[in-house]
Order: structure tokens, then C-alpha cells, then sequence
């Protein structure tokens, strides 16, 4: 057995693999940029070495700094975790020849797998069904666009070297596909510095199917069953369960057998997802379902399948990695219960889904379910990374008993100042399409409405506030000042003026007792309910006496960079329009007009950065 480790990678998946190492008796060794200097994975190992900035492309994306670490730190192997450098081919090459074991599958099965036009053909190879479109050579505008055409709309773009929902553009018309096109091909070559891209058949009604592989350095391969993973939003996976709903025992011999087929076409060794697309219209049929790409790593929502199975896959990536065979065969790995995982994001789902960063000042996640989470309490999110802060796994008999389970968890979540999705998930996991099991990858965006924004807060939370509020301005030794889970008991005629998001509102004692959880800060009482922080304020805001958004200022919501700039001054423009986009936390985020009229001024360009709140431009409202 590999006597230590070093995990190339940070927050959530390098904790995830410190804990079975620990268990082994495997040391452990951190790396860290120098934004995550206390972060928990650095406190957490025996060892820790940085490696550079915040920014990933001068800390995480080097491999030479973490090979020269490994050695440093007398590790004996690296696991590369997911996202980075998981699926580099070049840096396990670099891993195995520095005399290191790479806890990963062979380089050449990565590099089979990493180019998703190679990866579909040598998968029709093996019998192994792909979905129509146009994996060719000829990326010109000219060709792209004619495939496009000739596959028929909807299409989907899909960047060559992509993934995490990367370099992925959905086209519904010809007219549409240029500006597409050209958007992929920039968010792909800045991910993955490769902007050649693939067209494939978008199907309507699609769900997200994919096998978890494992195979060793013996010849075995096998599966540990499937995970269903439609419930997306800008093809981020936000939810997902293992077994997929609906399925048959003949779709899943189906969807097993040609993942066991592709893992084998490319001597597939370590964990690996086999990812295929299904077109759900008439249910999940075995001739509608079509490979679409293989992840070869461990996936972020391996833990649905290690509850459903009671395998530890980090522990079985050891064993293998050591030459150990597979601890179990096909037939051994059976099927128990139901499990769904919703990834927590430092997000507001009010405002667009914008990422929030901060100081984590209050930080409350659910104690009985498995929580996977990449910060506590006190840990700052930074703007330099993906915005997961945790997992929260449930696993029942029923798919019923784990989504209720679930969903209860999601509410039960209090973060504060950071904004999370946490109503969002809650929400999700309590619509009625999702309980009946009526999900595809588009699920959310006809739900959107439903979805992204919280019904406000209940009669119930605004009399707690009210009573927080009321007790505050008793004096300083006021019990409201930090409570949780308090019970009360008031005169039912007394108002309490409170100002919510702006507006004044008046809150009512409670008439009998109220359990509810708050938290008292210097001016506001934040209330926390069904996922949400509603923050009160004590005193009237004060006027803004600067510009704002509605004075025709594009502000930047967050740090980040400006990737592009899609207007002059001078041009007209409508409401909605795109004005600029700005990546920030890995994604590309479009700031859009608020009104109809005219570019005013341009006070950004392409390429720079940007800190939060600072104009980025000026418009004048159309008379």
C-alpha cells in the first residue's frame, strides 16, 4: 500500500481524499496558492507546501510545482483530485517518469478520452453508440456552421478538450450559431487552452446518464452501477442521484454493458464516469441512449454511488494504484437504497446566480446526513475558484425517504453574509416534477420562475424578527443579540418597522411561540429559512448619493475579468442587451443594458481586471 500522498488539488476533493488516507494510514501533503494559505485542506494535512498566487495558472495548473513538492515532501504518489490537472496526460506522464505513482488512470487512456471527437469515434469502434453530429478536422466558421445545418437545430456546441460544462454553447437557429460559436471557442480556449469544438444533435428531452467504471493493473473491469445526473443549470451539474429514476433493468444491462465496452476499448485502469445522454421523450429506452464522453477521474458526485454500493472509491484508487487487484467482482457490487447530492455554491439565485464571495461569518450545515464541504466557519470565499463550498449527500430505502431527507437538509442551511443556492436546492428537491421523478437537463429553466426566486419571508419569520429587533434596542445586554432556536411569547398588537431589501415593512409580534433561528448583527436581524438568509435592517438605509445601475452605470458585481466587450460608444442599444462579459470564479457571467438608449462611455477593455462595484460602463436612457 502507498505509504503517502500528495493531493494535487484543493478545498472539498483534497479534504475527501485526506480522510480515507487517514484511515489507511497514508500521510498526506497539501498544496496551496497563496489565497488559500488557511484554508482547511492546508490545516488538515501532515505536511503543506504553496505553489504559487491565487491565480491557478501560477499555483494548481503547474505541474512542475507540484511534482518539485512531492519530492520535496518525500510523498510517494499523487492524486490529482478532480478538475486542474485530473485529466492532463502530460503532467501523469511528467508524475511517472519524476519515479512518483500517479493515482489516476494510464496517460494514454487520458489522452484517448480527453479529445472528445478522437474519444466518439474510437467509441463507434468499439460498439459503442454515439449520438449524430460532426467530429471533424475543418474548423472553419464555413464548415462548422454547414454541420450545424445539415445535423439540424437544436445543436449543441461542445468544445474538443472540454468539461465541468465548459466551452458548451445550446443553438437553436442557424442565425444564432457565429455568436455561439465564437463565444465557446473563447471560453474554451481559456479553460483549456484549445478552442477546436464538435457539433452534436441536441436532444429535446435529454437526461444526463453516466456508469461509474473501475478497472486494475489485472485485467478486471466492472461497474458500480449508474448515476443520473440531469438536474443542470449552464450544464453545471446541481443535483444528482444514484439509481437513475425510471430505469429499467434492460436500459441499465444496456447503459452498463457499453460503459464496460468503452472502459476496455482504452485499458481503462482507476475510477472513471462514462457519460452518456438519453432521450427521456418515451422513457429511458435501451436504443435511446448514446455515449457522449468519458470523465477519467474521480467524479465531484462519486459519493451518491459509494452510498448506494458501500464502496469507498478513494480507497479503492489506493489499492489499484498500488497494484493491488479490485476488492470486489461484478457480481459482489449490488445495489442498496437511494442517494442524492446537492452541490452547495457560494451563489445567489435571486440575482442571476451570481457568485458571492466573503468572509464565511456564520456558517451552519445539517449534522445528520454526509457533508462533503471545502470551508467552515470563519474561511473566506475567494473569487479565484469554483464556487462549491460543500456537498450534502442523503441516502434513504426510497428515492422518497432520501429526496425528503435531502431537501430538509438543504433548508436547514445558514450562511451568512454569503449568499448560497441553498433555497434554491430546497426548492428543487420539493417540486412536484422532481418528486414524480419528471427530470431532464432542462428541467430547471422550464422551472426557472418556480425556482430561482424565494417566496419571501414567512409571517412567521418576520415575527421573529420583529421580536429580535424589538429586544436589540432595549440596550446592549439585549439576549437577542446572537440566538438560535429561540422560543418566545408577546402581545400580539405591537409593530415593529424593519426594512427589508430597502423597503419598510411592518412585522408583527408573534401571538404564541415561535421557533425560528436569527442572528443579530450591528444593524440587521438575519432570519434563516427554508435555505435563506433574510436580512433585516434595524434603521432606514441611507440614500445612495453616487450613481447606480439604474442610472444607466454597468457595475461589476464581483471581481474578474473582462473577456470581451460587445458594444461601441455610440451604438444603440435595447434592454437585456449584452453590453460585456466578465469571467469571474470560472465562469463567463454577461452584464446586459437595464433600459433601452445608448453607449455612453466604455471605461473597460478587453483583458482587464476588475474589482467589484466599479463601472464598467455608462448608458444614456433612450427618450
Amino acid at each position: 500500500m502507498i505509504r503517502s500522498v500528495l493531493v494535487a488539488n484543493r478545498g472539498e476533493i483534497a479534504r475527501r481524499v485526506f480522510r480515507t488516507a487517514r484511515r489507511l494510514g497514508i500521510a498526506t501533503v497539501a498544496v496551496y496558492s497563496e489565497a488559500d494559505a488557511s484554508a482547511p485542506h492546508v490545516r488538515e494535512a501532515d505536511q503543506a507546501v504553496l505553489i504559487g498566487p491565487a491565480a491557478a495558472r501560477e499555483s494548481y495548473l503547474v505541474g512542475e510545482k507540484i511534482i518539485a513538492a512531492a519530492l520535496e515532501t518525500g510523498a510517494e504518489a499523487i492524486h490529482p483530485g478532480y478538475g486542474f490537472l485530473s485529466e492532463n496526460a502530460e503532467f501523469a506522464e511528467a508524475v511517472v517518469a519524476a519515479g512518483l505513482v500517479w493515482i489516476g488512470p494510464p496517460p494514454a487512456a487520458i489522452r484517448a478520452m480527453g479529445l472528445k471527437d478522437a474519444a466518439k469515434a474510437l467509441m463507434q469502434q468499439a460498439g459503442v453508440p454515439v449520438t449524430p453530429g460532426y467530429l471533424g478536422e475543418d474548423q472553419s466558421l464555413d464548415r462548422l456552421q454547414a454541420e450545424a445545418d445539415r445535423t439540424g437545430y437544436p445543436v449543441l456546441i461542445k468544445a474538443v478538450a472540454g468539461g465541468g460544462g465548459k466551452g458548451m454553447r445550446k443553438v437553436e437557429a442557424a442565425g444564432d450559431f457565429a455568436a455561439a460559436l465564437a463565444s465557446c471557442q473563447r471560453e474554451a480556449k481559456a479553460a483549456f487552452g484549445d478552442d477546436r469544438v464538435l457539433i452534436e444533435k441536441y436532444v429535446t428531452r435529454p437526461r444526463h446518464i453516466e456508469v461509474q467504471v473501475f478497472g486494475d493493473s489485472h485485467g478486471q473491469v466492472v461497474h458500480l452501477f449508474e448515476r443520473d445526473c440531469s438536474l443542470q443549470r449552464r450544464h453545471q451539474k446541481v443535483i444528482e442521484e444514484a439509481p437513475a429514476p425510471g430505469m429499467s433493468p434492460e436500459a441499465r444491462a444496456a447503459v452498463t454493458d457499453a460503459a464496460i465496452k468503452a472502459a476496455r476499448a482504452v485499458n481503462y485502469v482507476g475510477a472513471g464516469t462514462v457519460e452518456f445522454i438519453a432521450d427521456a421523450s418515451e422513457g429511458l429506452k435501451p436504443d435511446r441512449i448514446w455515449f457522449m464522453e468519458m470523465n477519467t477521474r474521480l467524479q465531484v458526485e462519486h459519493p451518491v454511488t459509494e452510498m448506494v454500493t458501500g464502496v469507498d472509491l478513494v480507497e479503492w484508487q489506493f489499492r489499484v494504484a498500488s497494484g493491488e487487484a479490485l476488492p470486489l467482482a461484478q457480481d459482489q457490487i449490488k445495489l442498496s437504497g437511494h442517494a442524492l447530492e446537492a452541490r452547495l455554491y457560494a451563489e445567489n439565485s435571486a440575482s442571476g446566480f451570481l457568485p458571492s464571495i466573503g468572509v464565511l461569518e456564520h456558517f451552519r450545515l445539517p449534522g445528520d446526513i454526509r457533508v462533503d464541504s471545502a470551508v467552515e466557519e470563519g474561511d473566506e470565499v475567494s473569487p479565484f475558484y469554483d464556487p462549491m463550498i460543500a456537498k450534502l449527500i442523503a441516502h434513504a430505502p426510497t428515492r422518497e425517504g432520501a429526496s425528503d431527507r435531502l431537501a430538509q437538509a438543504c433548508a436547514e442551511v445558514e450562511v451568512w453574509p454569503v449568499k448560497t443556492n441553498a433555497g434554491f436546492l430546497a426548492r428543487c428537491l420539493d417540486h412536484p416534477a422532481f418528486i414524480a421523478g419528471d427530470v431532464d437537463t432542462g428541467f430547471i429553466g422550464a422551472h426557472q420562475d418556480d425556482l430561482a426566486q424565494p417566496q419571501g419571508p414567512s409571517d412567521e419569520a418576520l415575527a421573529v424578527a420583529a421580536a429580535a429587533a424589538l429586544g436589540d434596542q432595549e440596550g446592549p445586554a439585549s439576549p437577542w443579540r446572537d440566538l438560535t432556536g429561540f422560543r418566545l411569547n408577546a402581545a400580539p398588537e405591537t409593530r415593529v418597522r424593519l426594512f427589508l431589501d430597502g423597503e419598510p415593512i411592518l412585522a408583527a409580534l408573534p401571538e404564541g411561540d415561535v421557533e425560528a433561528d436569527v442572528l443579530m448583527t450591528e444593524d440587521e436581524v438575519v432570519v434563516f429559512e427554508a435555505g435563506e438568509a433574510y436580512a433585516f435592517a434595524i434603521r432606514p438605509p441611507v440614500a445612495d448619493l453616487g450613481e447606480s445601475a439604474g442610472d444607466g452605470q454597468i457595475l461589476s458585481p464581483m471581481p474578474g475579468k473582462v473577456v470581451s466587450v460587445s458594444v461601441a460608444v455610440g451604438d444603440k442599444v435595447a434592454r437585456g442587451q449584452l453590453i460585456l462579459t466578465l469571467e469571474a470564479m470560472k465562469m463567463e457571467h454577461g452584464l446586459t443594458a437595464p433600459f433601452d438608449g445608448e453607449v455612453e462611455a466604455l471605461l473597460v477593455s478587453a483583458g482587464d481586471q476588475v474589482s467589484e462595484g466599479v463601472s464598467l460602463a455608462r448608458l444614456q436612457a433612450a427618450e
